[in-house]
C-alpha cells in the first residue's frame, strides 16, 4: 500500500517538476546565519545540559585549556543528574569527553555497562542507534555474530513499531551494521510517503526539525551505502530544503547541528540537489549603469560543484509582460565564483519593475524581481500670483532647478498662489508620473509648515493652486514670509529631491487672536465631582400612614389568633422547637432594626448566622413532628386491627 502511494506521488511530483522546471530555492544559509548558529553553540557550552554540551563541542573548538579541563571534570556530575534515557546520556557523556579530548578516564562502571549492553534485550531502534554509535565513539569493534543479532532485533522491532521516528533511527544505524541490515533500505518508500506538505512549498515529517533531519539524513545514507536509487526526486528535495531554511532561526544546540547536517546532505544529493539563485543587494539597478548581479550557491552558501557551464536570463517588464531581452548571458566574476552578472545597458531598460527568469545549465530556474531606477528631471517650473476671480492675467515666472526665485512673491486674501511643473525621465525625456508630489509652505519665523498635494492635469503637468483667502484658517491667519518647497519622491527614482522654489509673503485679512492663547502644556482647571443631590423625603404623616399599612397584616393575624384560639398542645420544650422560634423571632426583630437603623450590608452580616441557626432548628423540628405523626398513625391502625 505504501509502495503504491509512493509511486503515485513520485509520478505526480516528477510531472510537476517537468512543468515548472524549478530546482532552486530562494535562500541559503548565509554567513550571518552561520554566525548566529555559532553563538547558539557557544551559549550552550556553559549550560548544564549534557546533550547541548555534546552538540556544541562537536561544532566549535574550545581554545581555553583551563575551561576545557573544567568542563571535562563536570561531565560526570552532569551525566548522573541528566534525566535522559540511560543510552542517550551515556552517548552524550562519552561523545562530549571525546570532543573535548578529556584526560580524565571514564568510570569503569559506565564502560562495563556499555560493553555488556548487547547481552541484554534492546527495547527500540532508538536504543540500538545510540548503543551502536557509543561503541563507535569508544573505538570498539562489534563482532559479526553480535551485529547479526542486533540486525535481527532491529527487524523485529520495526515490525512492532514502524513509526517515522523508529524508521529514522533505523536508517541511520543500518550503515553501521552492514549487509545484515540491508533490509532497512527497503523501507525508504514507507518513510517518504509519510512526509507532510506545508502550503505546497515545504515538506516535513511529524516531529519537527529533529525528526525531519534524522529521516532525511538517514534515507540518503542508507541508500548510498546499499547502492539504492536516490530516495528523493528534485521537487521533494527542494521542498525539504525550503523547510530546513525556514527553520534557520533555531535556538537549541541540537537543532542547529541537525539543521546544518541536513542542508549538507541535501547539497550533496547528486542529481536531486537543489541550489540557490538569488539577487545580490536590494534589487535596485541604476539607470545609467544597470548591472544585474545574482549569486548561485548551494544550500550552505558555497560554490556549486561542478561549476555551472551556462547561466542565462530572460528579462521581462512586469507592467505588461513585454520581453526586454530573451537570452542574456551572466558572466562569473573571476574573484568570486558564486557571483554572476550581466550588463543591461545595451538593452536600454526604462524605469520600472522587471522579472529576470534565470536559467542555470538548463536545469535550475528561478524567477527574480528587480527594479531599474530612473532619474527624474524638472523640465519646467512656473510660479505666479493671480486674482481669485481670475479676472487679471496670471503673472508667472519660470525657475530652473535647483535655483531659487530672486525676490519675494506677494499674495493677499484676494489672490491665488499658483505653481506648475513638468517632470521628465532623464534618460528618455518622456513625461513621467511620480508617487509623491507635494508643495510645502513653511513660516520663516515660526517654522510652522503646511503641506499640499500637487495633482496632475490632463497633460501630466503637476499643478498647485491655492486660494489664500480660503486657506487662511490652515495657516492660523499668520501673515508673513513663507518658503515654498517642491517635494518629489518615488520608489523607482534614484534622485528624489526637495527644492526651495521661492519665498512668498502671505497676508491674511483676519489676524489670529493671541490674547487668550493658552500654553499647550499648561495646567488644566481642576474637575470637581458633583454628587447627585438626595431625593426630597415625603412628609412625616405620609411615612406614618405607610408604616401603619405595613403593620396591618400582623395586627390582623393577632386578632384572628385571639378569636380562633392558638393550639399549644403540640408545642414541646425541645431545644429544636425553642431554637426555631427564637431564630424566627430574631429574624423578624432584625428586619425591624434594619428598618430603623441598619443598612443592607450590616443586616446581611447579622442575618446569615441567624438564618443558618434557624434553618437547622427548623429542620430538626419538622423531622420531630413528622415522626410524631407517623407514630400516631401506627397506633391507630393497631387499635383498628385488634377491634
Amino acid at each position: 500500500m505504501y509502495y503504491l502511494a509512493f509511486i503515485c506521488a513520485t509520478i505526480v511530483l516528477s510531472w510537476s517538476s517537468t512543468i515548472m522546471g524549478d530546482r532552486s530555492v530562494t535562500g541559503y544559509l548565509e554567513e550571518k546565519d552561520l554566525n548566529r548558529l555559532r553563538e547558539v553553540f557557544a551559549d550552550a557550552i556553559s549550560s548544564n545540559d549534557l546533550q547541548a554540551i555534546y552538540y556544541s563541542t562537536l561544532n566549535i573548538k574550545i581554545d581555553d585549556e583551563n575551561y576545557s579541563a573544567e568542563l571535562c571534570s563536570s561531565l560526570k556530575a552532569l551525566h548522573e543528574a541528566s534525566k535522559l534515557n540511560g543510552y542517550e546520556k551515556d552517548f552524550y557523556y562519552i561523545g562530549s569527553s571525546k570532543n573535548l579530548v578529556c584526560k580524565n578516564k571514564l568510570p569503569e562502571a559506565l564502560l562495563g555497562s556499555v560493553y555488556a549492553v548487547f547481552n541484554t534485550e534492546l527495547s527500540s531502534s532508538q536504543e540500538i542507534y545510540y548503543r551502536v554509535l557509543t561503541h563507535k565513539l569508544l573505538g570498539v569493534q562489534i563482532n559479526e555474530l553480535t551485529t547479526t543479532k542486533i540486525a535481527k532485533t532491529l527487524q523485529g522491532l520495526l515490525k512492532k513499531d514502524d513509526s517515522i521516528t523508529s524508521l529514522g533511527y533505523a536508517f541511520n544505524v543500518a550503515g553501521e551494521l552492514g549487509t545484515a541490515a540491508s533490509f532497512v533500505a527497503d523501507r525508504v518508500e514507507d518513510a517518504v510517503v509519510q512526509a507532510d506538505e506545508v502550503d505546497g512549498k515545504m515538506l516535513q515529517f511529524e516531529g519537527g526539525l529533529s525528526i525531519t533531519a534524522l529521516v532525511v539524513n538517514g534515507i540518503f545514507r542508507v541508500t548510498d551505502i546499499f547502492k539504492k536509487p536516490t530516495p528523493l526526486n528534485p521537487v521533494q528535495a527542494v521542498k525539504f530544503a525550503s523547510y530546513f531554511l525556514n527553520r534557520r532561526s533555531v535556538q537549541s544546540a541540537k537543532g542547529a547541528h541537525v539543521l546544518i547536517e541536513a542542508l549538507k546532505t541535501l547539497s550533496g544529493a547528486g542529481n536531486s540537489a537543489p541550489i540557490c539563485i538569488q539577487l545580490i543587494g536590494n534589487g535596485q539597478l541604476q539607470a545609467d549603469d544597470p548591472v544585474l548581479n545574482v549569486v548561485v550557491v548551494d544550500l550552505l552558501g558555497k560554490p556549486v560543484t561542478p561549476s555551472p557551464k551556462t547561466v542565462y536570463g530572460k528579462i521581462i517588464l512586469k507592467k505588461d509582460n513585454a520581453v526586454l531581452a530573451e537570452k542574456v548571458q551572466l558572466i562569473s566574476k573571476s574573484s568570486d565564483k558564486t557571483v554572476y552578472n550581466a550588463q543591461l545597458s545595451t538593452y536600454k531598460p526604462s524605469r520600472g519593475v522587471y522579472f529576470a527568469e534565470i536559467n542555470v545549465d538548463n536545469t535550475f530556474t528561478q524567477k527574480l524581481q528587480f527594479k531599474v531606477l530612473g532619474r527624474v528631471k524638472v523640465h519646467s517650473l512656473e510660479v505666479g500670483v493671480t486674482d481669485s476671480d481670475s479676472s487679471s492675467t496670471v503673472k508667472k515666472q519660470s525657475i530652473i532647478y535647483p535655483q531659487t526665485l530672486k525676490g519675494t512673491l506677494k499674495a493677499d486674501g484676494t489672490q491665488k498662489l499658483l505653481l506648475k511643473s513638468v517632470l521628465i525621465d532623464e534618460s528618455t525625456t518622456k513625461v513621467i508620473t511620480v508617487q509623491q508630489a507635494f508643495v510645502r509652505l513653511s513660516n520663516v519665523q515660526s517654522n510652522e509648515e503646511i503641506i499640499f498635494v500637487a495633482e496632475q492635469d490632463s497633460n501630466k503637468a503637476y499643478k498647485f493652486d491655492m486660494d489664500v483667502g480660503l486657506h487662511g484658517a490652515d495657516f492660523r491667519y499668520k501673515s508673513g514670509i513663507y518658503e515654498l518647497h517642491l517635494i518629489i519622491g518615488d520608489a523607482s527614482v534614484s534622485n528624489s529631491f526637495q527644492w526651495h522654489v521661492a519665498n512668498v509673503e502671505l497676508k491674511f485679512a483676519h489676524e489670529p487672536d493671541t490674547s487668550k492663547k493658552q500654553p499647550i502644556r499648561s495646567t488644566l482647571p481642576e474637575i470637581e465631582h458633583m454628587f447627585r443631590p438626595p431625593e426630597k423625603r415625603p412628609p412625616r404623616f405620609v411615612s406614618d400612614v405607610f408604616t401603619g399599612l405595613c403593620l396591618t397584616p400582623l395586627v390582623l393575624l393577632l386578632i384572628f389568633w385571639s378569636k380562633l384560639g392558638i393550639n399549644f398542645s403540640n408545642f414541646t420544650f425541645a431545644p429544636s422547637t425553642i431554637g426555631f422560634h427564637l431564630g424566627f423571632g430574631g429574624i423578624l426583630a432584625l428586619f425591624g432594626v434594619f428598618w430603623l437603623y441598619l443598612n443592607m450590608f450590616q443586616t446581611l452580616r447579622l442575618l446569615i448566622p441567624i438564618a443558618i441557626f434557624t434553618f437547622i432548628c427548623g429542620n430538626r423540628l419538622l423531622r420531630h413532628l413528622h415522626a410524631q405523626r407517623v407514630g400516631k398513625s401506627s397506633v391507630s391502625l393497631s387499635s383498628a386491627a385488634s377491634t
